[in-house]
């Protein structure tokens, strides 16, 4: 018996060292991490003033999911505080914030790569969503930010994560935007507006953050513990059993859109409604026709946009070249 506790205890004994030990390798290893260098090529962004294109950048930042995390104003937002160690809040991006000293080259480093003017990582940044921006559509949307009246920041900047999420973080369990984009993907093609695959796809992007890559689902990187995991949503993928199959039409869906509750009333938890209510109705419906696409009906070129799209029966609006345009 004395035999056995002394095994158990030294067993015991072994497990905390060994827990301990790969604990402080996580949070060094983290800090390696938040410091890496990442060499992003430059792609400056044209700034505008033009009116139209002003008006498209205002509808990506309210449907995309700028607003929430940085508000409506620009100032920065509180959008994650679990009170149990996890608290995020987005900074000021008006000029009167960090963004006021960005060059050209630092608006696509940081939206489309997730990477800081200095080179290192942002560490909450879902830039997955915009890697695949059309070159015009990430203008509209930097030169809509530019234009937003300087203000004070009413929220700090803060990225508050409990020790175990950073030892995750350092040994890759859980990484950053910068860790899961293709820098060497080249900017999505036009698409023109429309209620089609091809612009269901582009629209479709906004959800990679949090859905997958392949739109696969699962747990959400980086997201609190109790937080659900994102559905599967991936065309042609959808079983009896799939969030999709609640939604047996393009009005079923976009109503969950706006109101952020299934057919039956009950309300889905932690998808960024306040952006995705914003979205147009041709975009919305574009949506839901690329994520009920059949399998095998869409096939993705070297650049990513989509070959043999196909229109809907619904509502569609005229093409317009470059993007410019709002949807609807």
């Amino acid at each position: 018996m004395k035999r056995w506790i002394k095994w158990t205890a030294g067993g015991a004994l072994l497990l905390g060292m060994i827990v301990a030990a790969t604990a402080a390798s996580g949070l060094y290893l983290a800090e390696q991490r938040r410091n890496r260098y990442i060499d992003i090529k430059p792609r400056p962004v044209a700034y505008t003033t033009d009116a139209q294109t002003i008006e498209r950048g205002r509808y990506l930042y309210t449907s995309r999911g700028c607003t929430d995390c940085h508000g409506a104003q620009g100032t920065g937002r509180e959008f994650v505080n679990d009170g149990k160690g996890t608290r995020i809040a987005g900074p000021n991006i008006t000029s009167a914030g960090v963004v006021g000293r960005y060059q050209p080259e630092d608006w696509n480093s940081v939206i489309r790569h997730g990477v800081k003017p200095n080179g290192r990582p942002v560490l909450v940044m879902p830039s997955e969503d915009y890697n695949r921006f059309t070159n015009d559509d990430l203008n509209a949307l930097v030169s809509y930010v530019r234009q937003l009246p300087p203000q004070q920041a009413t929220q700090q900047a803060v990225v508050d994560l409990p020790r175990p999420a950073w030892v995750l973080y350092g040994l890759g369990v859980i990484p950053d935007a910068a860790a899961r984009i293709d820098h060497q993907l080249a900017p999505s093609r036009p698409v023109p507006a429309g209620v089609t695959l091809a612009n269901g796809q582009y629209v479709a992007n906004m959800c990679i953050g949090c859905h997958g890559a392949t739109l696969e689902g699962g747990k959400i990187p980086g997201g609190p513990p109790d937080w659900p995991a994102a559905a599967d949503i991936r065309p042609g993928a959808q079983s009896a059993n799939s969030a999709l199959a609640r939604y047996p039409n393009a009005a079923s869906f976009v109503a969950m859109l706006r109101t952020g509750k299934r057919p039956d009333g009950t309300p889905i938890q932690v998808m960024p409604f306040e952006s995705l209510g914003q979205l147009s109705d041709v975009d919305a419906q574009a949506l839901y026709l690329y994520l009920n696409a059949p399998a095998g009906s869409v096939k993705v070129d070297t650049l990513g946009a989509t070959a043999g799209s196909q229109k809907s029966s619904a509502n569609a609006v005229p093409s317009v070249a470059g993007g410019l345009k709002l949807p609807g």
